[in-house]
Order: structure tokens, then sequence, then C-alpha cells
């Protein structure tokens, strides 16, 4: 275990330079499997559920070679194991896992889990939608109290008409992988259209897939007898793009990100709106200006405005913690609604125990009223992006802030206290 250690009331500023997204460099790793030839993913970014995500690969059999420290590694799936299982290890420490389902499926007509997908604790995660979809294609699926899997479909998968109870990212990115071999023609309805749903997609189609509808929420996919390989480039993590945002932003900090989707920032852009934020976006460089005058923009009749996040392009869910602490620094009140997971807010607590001005309605609402100046405190962090947020919080507080359980940071974001170190910020690790 360590922890993080920050001295704050030092400006961030300078250039930092974003890695590919978390959340599509994993469901693009686990759609390497389907190649009949070696994938190479470049940008991809050097945390810890990547590395899980490659030690799933190779517990089936695939070869996986290269260097993550730079940012590339190629997966050859040419000789996978007949019977394919993802040991316990790997399932408790990474959601992701399940992903292997659909390629192992195609490619092998069977998998087996041996433990429930693990990742953050925000709340329920359910794999429904996932079961119900390999269901719909002819797959047999067995679940047991023990959280084990086994996935069959020794005959093959077929085309069908499914429509998602939900909009899941994941099942939709499992259920894609499912169909671009399954024999005929596949229409999924209600489907995810994130940005990195639509780099999956957009794989999958350089390797010989036909998907069309990429970017709406209704898929239409002909299945085809073979996927090729190729060299493919993970994009820019927005998510991270935005946490600098606001760790400048807090700081008052000048902050240029190179390497950001701009079309993804776009879409984030009015969210930050609300809080008085300005940035400049040339191309895929991204500059905020020092010194913001951060002050909320009330609705119509002077109503408090309300963020909620939602399917894309709402603003992601992954988004909201680091908003919250945006939100203890900006002049105004603002209500935060989570509607997706339950133990997402949960955090605030540990805000709260920082000086910050919240009241916490119910476990998917809290009502933030800045600025305040907050205090060193030593908290722990329960997931990434509340891990995350601990950090922003700390960067502006006054005095030293402990954060406990850094590993779980580690997990979604790249080196954080290296590249908040290059930024200005006093922070340390120590185990």
């Amino acid at each position: 275990m360590s922890k993080l250690i920050i001295q704050g009331g030092k400006p961030i500023s300078g250039t930092h330079t974003v890695p590919g997204n978390k959340n599509a460099a994993l469901p693009m790793l686990a759609a390497a499997l389907l190649a009949s030839e070696p994938v190479t993913l470049e940008n991809l970014p050097d945390i810890a559920d990547v590395r899980v995500m490659a030690d799933g690969l190779r517990a089936l059999g695939a070869k996986v070679s290269g260097n993550l420290s730079e940012h590339r590694l190629t997966v050859d799936a040419r000789r996978l194991k007949a019977d394919p299982v993802v040991p316990a290890e790997i399932c408790s420490r990474i959601r992701t896992s399940f992903l292997f389902a659909a390629p192992m499926l195609i490619r092998k007509g069977r998998i087996r889990l041996c433990a429930a997908p693990g990742g953050d604790s925000i709340g329920r995660r359910r794999l429904d939608t996932h079961v119900d979809g390999f269901r719909a294609l002819g797959a047999k699926v067995i679940f047991r109290k023990t959280g084990t899997a086994t996935l069959m479909a020794l005959g093959g998968l077929k085309g069908t008409y499914f429509m998602l109870d939900e909009a899941s990212v994941m099942a939709t990115e499992n259920l894609v992988m499912a169909a671009v071999r399954a024999e005929g023609t596949t229409t999924l309805y209600n489907t995810a259209c994130e940005p990195h749903v639509q780099n999956l997609c957009r794989m999958l189609c350089s390797m010989g897939a036909s998907i069309e509808g990429i970017g709406t929420n209704r898929l239409t996919i002909v299945g085809v007898p073979r996927l090729g390989g190729g060299t493919f480039r993970v994009g820019g993590d927005a998510i991270e793009a935005a946490s600098y945002a606001v760790a400048a932003l807090v700081t008052h900090g000048a902050l240029t990100l190179e390497g950001v989707e701009a079309e993804e920032m776009a879409v984030l852009e009015p969210a930050f709106r609300k809080f008085g934020v300005r940035w400049v976006a040339e191309g895929n460089t991204l500059r905020l200006p020092s010194k913001q005058s951060l002050r909320t923009a009330y609705d119509l009749g002077a109503a408090i405005p309300k963020l909620e996040d939602g399917p894309w392009p709402m603003i992601p869910s992954d988004l909201l913690s680091v908003l919250i602490v945006l939100a203890t620094q900006t002049r105004g009140t603002e209500l935060i609604h989570e509607k997706m997971f339950e133990s997402r807010l949960y955090f605030v607590d540990h805000l709260i125990g920082m000086g910050a001005k919240i009241v916490q309605c119910d476990p998917h609402r809290v009502v933030v009223t800045g600025p305040t100046m907050l205090q060193g405190a030593t908290v722990s962090s329960p997931d990434i992006r509340a891990g995350m947020a601990l950090i922003l919080a700390a960067l502006c507080a006054r005095g030293t802030t402990i954060i406990h359980n850094a590993e779980s940071i580690d997990r979604g974001y790249e080196a954080v206290e290296a590249n908040l170190r290059a930024l200005g910020a006093d922070i340390r690790r120590e185990s």
C-alpha cells in the first residue's frame, strides 16, 4: 500500500500531454483476441488496469509483446488455449475481464471466468444486459453463486435483433465483438455511443468488420468469417484532460493540454462554462488562461443550475467527482446529480471534512456552495475518480493532505504524482 502526501497552495501550470484513453484501451485489447493476425496498439496509457488486462490476454494463451512504458503493445492471438479460463486473481481486479467473453466465444466456443468482475466499488454494476444479449445470439451462460461464470457457444453465434435494457457501455462493447463474427446480421438498439465505443467499432471495421450506425444508439452488424490484424492508435483521454484542467483552475494556474480529442472536449465544454471556465482549443491542443474568475452561471430566473450525468453526449459519470471539487472553488451554488451509481458520491464526506460546504441530499445528489478554503486532512481513496478528486482538493487546500490507498488512482491515471510534480505540485509518494 502507498500514500500520497501533498502540500497545497502551489499553482499547477505548464504543459501536460494527455495519454491514451483507459476506457478505449481496455476493450481494444480484448478485441485483439478476435484477430487472425497480430494487433499492435499505440498510445496505450501506462496504468495498472492495462497491465492487468495484458495479464488476462496471456492467461488465455495470447502472446503479448512490447513495452508499456513506451505506450505500445502487440497482441498475437493465433494460438489461444483450447479451454480458455480467466483466473480469479485477474477477474477480481478488473471489471473489463468480462470483455474477454465475446472474443473467446467466437474463437473457442467457450470461456470460464473464475470470479465476478472486480473494479471500483461505486454501486451495483449489472451484467444482465451482457448475459441477455449473449443468450439472444445463441450462447449458453451459467452463473454460480460463487461469482464464477461459464459461457458456451459450441455451435457458433447467430445474428439477431436485440434491444439493450440500458445503454451500457461495456455490454455494447461485448455484444458488438460477438456480433462481428456471428453468422448473419445483428441489430443492436439502445446501444451506448460514447467515444470509446466508437473507437472500438472503428478498430473492428479496420480489421474487416461490417458495422453501420457508429456514433448512434442503433448498430447494424453483418458477421464476417475473419478479422485481420493491424496497428491502431488509442485516442486521448478526455477525463484525464478534464481532471488536469480542474487542477489548474482550482490552483489559479495556466495550463496547456496536448493530445486532447477536440470533439470530446467540445462536448464537455458546456459543463465547464457553468462554472465560468474559459479555454482556447486549437486542434489537439487546449489552453487554459491563469487566474480565471470562477462563478456559477445560474439558470434563467436565477435558478440553481443542475449538473447531471448520463449516456453520451451528456456529462460522463467519471467526470462528476472532479467537477464537485471545482464547484467547491466556484462562487455560487450547484446541484450535482449522479444518476448512474449509488455509491460514487460517498467520498464527499472527505471533502466536507476538509471544509467544503456540501449538503448530500441522498446517495445521488449533492448541493455544493463555494468558494471555500479547504484544509489539509488525512483521507483514503475509494476509487479511481474519487481518488483524483481528493488530489485536486489537496492541491488547493491549506496545509498537508495525506491520501491513503493511492494504488486505486494508479488504475486510471498514469504516473500521477510525477506528472503533477512536473507542473509545480508539491506531491510525493510513500509506501
